[in-house]
């Protein structure tokens, strides 16, 4: 399974949500938690890991077997400190999180700003090539692309993808251009041929539906850069600067009993009832439900588009638990430098 891949959750039933699945919460917390520049070499001990996905209904059991297969592949590192584990991210993993903070709290779900340009790849690769075929596909899909015509892809704007490309070694079988759309092209006839706008939309109507009720009265961020601005310095995006100064400070020695997993609204809890469990729980899902948003043109989407308010919903909840999920991890959290 190609990196990325973590980053998904399977659709079980799209109406009802994601069930997320362990790999994805437990990148979701080493993102909220670690990712902050200069605590990228602190370790968090398995008690501690156990107790906050065990707010989320991840068993005991579960986040073990997760830690030992996410270890296997070189996405986290272990460290023994006297009879305890500690994990913490390896470089390979920095990078899948980097990216996605880029998309979860820079970029945004809506593209006001669009110049006009796109981005045209084709490719050709030997049949037997399934494992390249599937990493390339993969790693466009994430980066906005959808499949104008069989070995033709496009996405929105100017995307660096020759990085990609040569990171995959398939270079020499990648041909890349950047265009604009001819008068005569029928760009929103384009886009609904090329993408799957329902399902896309679906993902955003479900969020929606699913996070409101969890909303506290007042007024939504007063900005987007000032909301991401903001929700970056919480614990969405990585410890405070004394996040080092909390090594071997907490103590979580077992799980926590699991909430229920039932995936409507209810299952959900509130803000101010489990702040770490709701923020954690909320990144995933938002970033399942932007996975396979290429970030369109917002002048050829349907007005009623309805990944804005989806985002200010999220964005609202995010500014609501930041805080009080930065003060929890600071009292549940038994961290480490690793060295």
């Amino acid at each position: 399974m190609e990196d990325y891949d973590i980053l998904d959750t399977p659709d079980s039933d799209i109406s009802d949500g994601p069930q997320p699945r362990p790999q994805s919460l437990m990148l979701a917390f080493f993102g909220n938690h670690v990712l902050e520049e200069g605590d990228r070499d602190l370790g968090v001990y398995s008690g501690s890991i156990i107790d906050v996905l065990g707010r989320v209904g991840v068993g005991e059991q579960a986040v073990r077997s997760t830690l030992t297969r996410m270890v296997n592949r070189g996405l986290l590192r272990r460290q023994r400190e006297g009879r305890r584990m500690y994990f913490g991210l390896t470089p390979q993993a920095t990078r899948v999180l980097w990216d996605g903070r880029t998309r979860i709290w820079r970029q945004g779900a809506v593209n006001d700003d669009w110049d006009g340009t796109w981005t045209l790849l084709g490719f050709s690769l030997p049949d037997s090539w399934k494992r390249q075929r599937h990493d390339l596909r993969s790693r466009l899909a994430w980066s906005g692309f959808g499949a104008l015509y069989s070995g033709l892809w496009i996405a929105p704007g100017n995307v660096g993808i020759a990085g990609v490309v040569a990171e995959l070694g398939l270079t020499d079988h990648v041909k890349i251009f950047h265009a604009q759309a001819n008068v005569a092209t029928d760009i929103e006839l384009m886009i609904r041929d090329t993408w799957d706008l329902e399902s896309i939309a679906a993902r955003y109507v479900t969020f929606d539906k699913r996070w409101t009720p969890l909303l506290a009265p007042g007024p939504g961020p007063t900005s987007d850069s000032g909301a991401a601005s903001g929700l970056r310095s919480g614990a969405a995006s990585g410890l405070d600067s004394g996040a080092a100064s909390r090594s071997g400070s907490g103590s979580a020695s077992g799980a926590a009993e699991a909430p229920g997993s039932d995936s409507g609204a209810e299952s959900v809890s509130g803000p101010g009832d489990d702040p770490i469990g709701t923020r954690l729980r909320l990144v995933s899902e938002w970033l399942w439900t932007i996975r396979t948003d290429p970030r369109l043109p917002a002048r050829h989407l349907p007005a009623d588009w309805p990944a804005r308010p989806a985002e200010e919903t999220f964005r609202r909840i995010a500014d609501q638990t930041a805080t009080p999920a930065q003060r929890m991890a600071g009292e549940l959290l038994d961290t480490v430098p690793l060295r």
